[in-house]
């Protein structure tokens, strides 16, 4: 409006206005978004916390874990080893939002039409695994999960472009909460049998359409909206031309993609493929337990540093993926010599290493935010969101020939 047209008063009074009706408008829209980072998130936590229990539950315990002995020719020592490491469970968790991570940057943006499928697509997902009759089934529930979690991710950072840069943290605040808040209501629900548990979980997606329909604010009054409905006239007319530009945008992303997929790789690496074989035995929690505080005491890391951007502010994002590959290096040989003394060293490594991947993704996200231009802002966030899937399938495949090499050593004694 054109306040010189109005008298100075009424002008002072319409801007106080403006200034009250913003930030609560701003304040929805961080809300909206860090619910959407957990929702969107949950769903593929949860089916790694039950990966084990799905087999089980379907299969027996037979098909999953395969004790193998391995001798150092004394015939007393060995690793209890899983061949099946958690790695091959990892692959099937991440492998179909690998595609659709790949796919849909290039697609028209429709976010409606998108959140839409990411809601029916998590709800079938709790609802196959819990209501299967075969592994065949089970396994059919986390795909559909895996691609409602992918297609969400590219959805939400895309339309994260028509926000404050501000609404990238909150929602990498909420994906990391999804990993403690998804292991630990998984763990607390779980004793009311698996299907009790997953049908609660509905829950979550219904949550999702709350928040993107009811809380998060349309960015129609700014605009926005019509130059997303612009984008995809052009992409609908001219599909080609669209499609050649994007890939021509490609290259310079690279500076983000690649740092970001080589921290993925390498933690991934680390919680697939070596958490099973770093145990203690004179602790005063099992084996398992160790496992599984080690889960939890990534995630809270994760969830820590994916929270942290507005206070501290990461720029030189490789610098993460070389800390990372440090880390990689002291498990790796950890889990081959056993030279750390406690557990509770472990622990703080791992809760570092959660603290370094939570911060390579937050403060990717953020500088695309603020660095890329305006035009070119949806797309980069979308394809950028390729790197970590697909570190982490890389991940997946490497961390399951270390752990069977490492399992065919003896076990060293601490």
């Amino acid at each position: 409006m054109d306040y010189t047209m109005v008298p100075n008063d009424e002008a002072k009074r319409q801007e106080e206005d403006v200034q009250i009706v913003k930030p609560k408008k701003i304040w929805r829209n961080l809300v909206a978004y860090w619910l959407l980072g957990l929702c969107n998130n949950y769903g593929y936590v949860v089916m790694l916390s039950a990966a084990n229990d799905i087999l089980h539950t379907q299969g027996g315990d037979a098909d999953v874990h395969n004790d193998v002995p391995v001798n150092d020719g004394n015939g007393t020592d060995h690793r209890d080893c899983n061949y099946i490491s958690t790695g091959a469970i990892l692959l099937a968790d991440i492998l179909p939002s690998l595609i659709i991570k790949l796919i849909a940057p290039f697609l028209p943006f429709f976010v409606h039409v998108r959140v839409g499928i990411c809601i029916v697509l998590a709800s079938a997902g709790f609802l196959v695994v819990a209501f299967s009759t075969g592994q065949w089934m089970s396994i059919l529930g986390v795909i559909v999960t895996s691609f409602s979690s992918g297609l969400g991710e590219v959805t939400y950072l895309q339309y994260s472009s028509f926000y404050d840069k501000d609404v990238v943290s909150t929602w990498s605040s909420g994906t990391g909460g999804a990993g403690v808040f998804g292991a630990l209501s998984y763990a607390a629900l779980n004793k009311l049998g698996l299907r009790n548990a997953l049908l609660i979980m509905l829950i979550v997606p219904v949550t999702m359409g709350i928040s993107f329909w009811g809380i998060l604010k349309s960015p129609e009054e700014r605009n926005e909206l019509s130059t997303q409905h612009n984008v995809n006239e052009e992409e609908i007319k001219n599909p080609k031309s669209a499609f050649m530009k994007k890939i021509k945008q490609v290259p310079g992303l690279l500076k983000f993609m690649i740092p970001l997929g080589l921290v993925y790789l390498f933690e991934y690496f680390i919680n697939q493929g070596m958490f099973e074989l770093i145990n203690f035995d004179n602790f005063f929690i099992d084996s398992k337990e160790q496992y599984r505080w080690l889960q939890v005491d990534y995630q809270i890391g994760v969830f820590i540093s994916r929270s942290s951007v507005n206070l501290i502010h990461i720029k030189k994002i490789w610098l993460m993926s070389v800390l990372q590959l440090i880390n990689v290096a002291i498990f790796t040989t950890e889990a081959v010599f056993y030279y750390v003394p406690t557990f509770w060293i472990v622990l703080v490594l791992t809760l570092w290493e959660g603290l370094l991947g939570g911060a390579a993704y937050v403060n990717t996200f953020y500088k695309i935010s603020t660095d890329v231009p305006e035009e070119d802002k949806q797309f980069s966030m979308g394809v950028t969101s390729f790197a970590d899937a697909i570190g982490i399938t890389f991940a997946g495949i490497f961390s399951m020939f270390a752990h069977n090499a490492i399992c065919d050593l003896p076990k060293p004694q601490r």
